[in-house]
């Protein structure tokens, strides 16, 4: 029996990735140490390869069709339960942010808290954002003429590096909401929420691959994603550097994906539609009217 004068040893958890509904380890066999704002070790977390980003476009593709398949009302449904879920989770995420992000506990739940809202804030629009986008048109004929909206496929997110959770949040809820599926590159320095939101994704009711997150760097991981001909969009609201953001957008020309460029953002405000409406294709359809 140790002495009551032994040591503790704390168990160094190494995270993985999540990767079509699963938990793998990275292909390359990498990790790297995450360490709380003060340089405190948090962790090991996964550093994500090409090969894994190529795996999570094929889950992603391979979820595509089931989830935009789905009624807007139910990927409605889906949405609100991660959101049940993470109020489950409230304190282990209030304290992943806060020693992340350098914050007091009570502004880090209040942080989760929003973030929770804007998970139940997006399952709401769902089954409405047809009726703002969508259309009736009025043709010279004997025809109806609708125009409806479409999700556009798989869309590559590289996550906010400075907000861990409700920037997370912010850009993974609306690719998802209007059907389409997502390979997510989280935070570099501060990925234990997103590890943790996998988590719930897990053992909620969401189809595995509809949203991959990825752990590593993503300067290394972005440009196989931006060239990929089977990724159909891509945010970089992650990318602070210019430079590269132009040519991560030049490579995304080879497929004309759809591109969200950088910029600053407050995620604490009113995010409106317009991530939405970014990755959805309009499309119109002609049918007689019959006699």
């Amino acid at each position: 029996m140790p002495s009551k004068e032994t040591a503790r040893l704390d168990v160094r958890k190494t995270y993985k990735l999540y990767v079509g509904g699963a938990f793998p380890r990275s292909e390359s066999g990498r990790s790297y140490v995450v360490n709380d704002a003060k340089g405190k070790f948090l962790a090991n977390a996964s550093k994500a390869s090409r090969k894994d980003a190529r795996d999570a476009v094929v889950a992603a593709r391979k979820a595509f069709g089931g989830w935009s398949a789905k009624t807007a009302y139910n990927r409605g449904q889906i949405l609100y339960r991660i959101a049940e879920v993470m109020e489950g989770r409230h304190e282990q995420f209030s304290a992943e942010v806060a020693a992340s992000e350098g914050i007091a506990i009570g502004k880090a739940r209040a942080l989760v808290d929003a973030s929770i809202d804007r998970w139940v804030w997006y399952a709401g629009w769902t089954d409405k954002i047809a009726q703002i986008v969508g259309s009736s048109n009025p043709v010279a004929g004997p025809y109806f003429d609708f125009s409806l909206p479409e999700a556009s496929g798989v869309i590559a997110v590289l996550a906010p590096q400075d907000s861990s959770l409700l920037g997370l949040t912010s850009v993974i809820a609306p690719v998802i909401a209007s059907g389409n599926t997502a390979v997510v590159v989280t935070s570099y320095e501060r990925p234990l929420p997103a590890i943790t939101l996998g988590e719930v994704m897990a053992t909620s009711d969401l189809p595995g691959g509809v949203v991959n997150l990825l752990t590593g760097s993503a300067s290394e991981i972005a440009p196989w994603l931006a060239s990929h001909l089977d990724v159909n969009g891509i945010d970089l609201a992650g990318i602070d550097n210019s430079v590269e953001a132009r040519e991560l957008e030049a490579a995304a020309a080879e497929n004309l994906k759809r591109v969200r460029r950088p910029g600053y953002e407050d995620w604490t405000a009113d995010q409106g539609i317009s991530r939405l409406t970014q990755f959805l294709e309009v499309k119109t359809v002609w049918h007689p009217i019959g006699i």
